[in-house]
């Protein structure tokens, strides 16, 4: 079983880890680039099931190897209520394994494979999406919390 434990900061300069979520659920998302139209469509629909996620004691958490400066302009400018992580590093992208080889106009590139993971309330990997499309992608997330981890 893999460890999961990373510390980023995020857009205050706050150490975030998943030990700041305990008895919640968490949604970690991977995303390639602020401000991109992918990326923008992916953070307004979270954003806008933000409050659908806190019904069900369940926190975002955005991570991309952009600045802090990034995604404090990102947040602001799409009015994003949840955390972004910043990874410059990749080193947390590496632990989930996220980094893939693709592909653009013939070149071959190292990309962030756009992917979300769940953890329940008690910190266990419950749920793997990878190579998601963007757009509907949020609302699926909240489907299966409703389904699986919210059950009275």
């Amino acid at each position: 079983m893999t460890n999961y434990y990373f510390k980023l900061q995020e857009t205050d300069g706050s150490d975030i880890s998943l030990d700041n979520f305990k008895g919640q659920n968490v949604v970690v998302y991977f995303y390639p680039k602020d401000n991109t139209s992918g990326c923008t469509i992916e953070a307004i629909q979270f954003s806008e099931l933000h409050n659908e996620f806190k019904k069900l004691d369940t926190v975002i958490l955005g991570i991309s190897r952009d600045s802090l400066s990034s995604h404090a302009k990102f947040r602001e400018k799409q009015s994003i209520p949840f955390l972004l992580l910043s990874d410059k590093d990749e080193e947390v992208h590496r632990l989930f394994n996220v980094m893939k080889l693709k592909k653009m106009y013939g070149k071959e590139y190292m990309g962030v494979d756009r992917s979300t993971f769940i953890f329940n309330k008690t910190g266990e990997l419950v749920k793997e999406f990878r190579n998601v499309k963007a757009k509907g992608h949020a609302a699926e997330v909240l489907k299966f919390i409703k389904e699986e981890l919210h059950k009275e």
